[in-house]
C-alpha cells in the first residue's frame, strides 16, 4: 500500500493531465548556476526528479521541457531521461507550449506545469494544473495549485511527478512493479 496522500481536491483537479512542463533552472536543477575555470556550465539534477519524469513516460504522460537555458550538460541529461519534446533558450515559454500541445493534440485542460519564476507564468496560469517548488518566487506560488515540499533541484520535480501519478491511477501499479513480485 502507498503511503504517499494528497488532498482529494488536489487529486481531481490532476486527473486529466496527459502532457507536463517542467522548468529547468529552479525546478530540475537548484537554480544555481555553476561555472568551471574554463568557463564550462555545470549543473547539479536530482536522480529522484530524473526516475519521476521516466515514470510518467512509462503512465503514458509526457514530460517536456521548456527551458530559458541551453548548455551541453542539460542537453546529455534530457538525453540521458529520453525527454522528446524540448525547446531550449527560450524566454517566451507560452509560444512554446502552444506549438507542443499542437503537435500532440493536446488542449490545456490536458496540461500541467511546474516553474519557479516570472517567465514561468503564462504556462503556469493556462494549465489545468499549476504547481511550484517550495522556493519558488512568490507570484508563482500565488497561483500554483500544489506547492511542493521540497525544493527546486531537491526532489521537487519527483514530488509533483509523483502526485501526478497518484491523480491519474498509475502510482499504485508503478510502485508493485518496482517493488517486484511477493514471495
Amino acid at each position: 500500500m502507498p503511503i504517499l496522500r494528497f488532498d482529494t481536491g488536489t487529486l481531481l483537479a490532476a486527473q486529466d493531465v496527459r502532457i507536463v512542463f517542467f522548468d529547468v533552472d529552479g525546478v530540475l536543477t537548484d537554480g544555481g548556476v555553476y561555472f568551471s575555470e574554463h568557463g564550462e556550465t555545470l549543473k547539479r539534477f536530482s536522480i529522484l526528479d530524473g526516475l519521476g519524469l521516466k515514470l510518467l513516460r512509462q503512465a503514458g504522460i509526457t514530460p517536456a521541457v521548456i527551458t530559458g537555458r541551453d548548455s551541453k550538460p542539460l542537453r546529455v541529461r534530457l538525453e540521458a531521461l529520453g525527454i522528446e519534446h524540448v525547446r531550449y533558450g527560450t524566454e517566451d515559454k507560452l509560444p512554446a507550449a502552444e506549438a507542443m500541445l499542437a503537435a500532440l493534440g493536446l488542449g490545456w485542460k490536458q496540461a500541467a506545469a511546474i516553474g519557479d519564476d516570472w517567465p514561468d507564468l503564462p504556462v503556469l496560469a493556462r494549465c489545468a494544473f499549476a504547481a511550484a517548488p517550495a522556493n519558488a518566487h512568490a507570484e508563482v506560488r500565488a497561483i500554483a495549485n500544489y506547492v511542493t515540499a521540497a525544493r527546486g533541484g531537491e526532489g521537487a520535480a519527483r514530488e509533483f511527478c509523483d502526485l501526478l501519478l497518484t491523480a491519474t491511477g498509475h502510482y499504485r501499479r508503478l510502485l508493485d512493479l518496482a517493488r517486484g513480485p511477493v514471495v
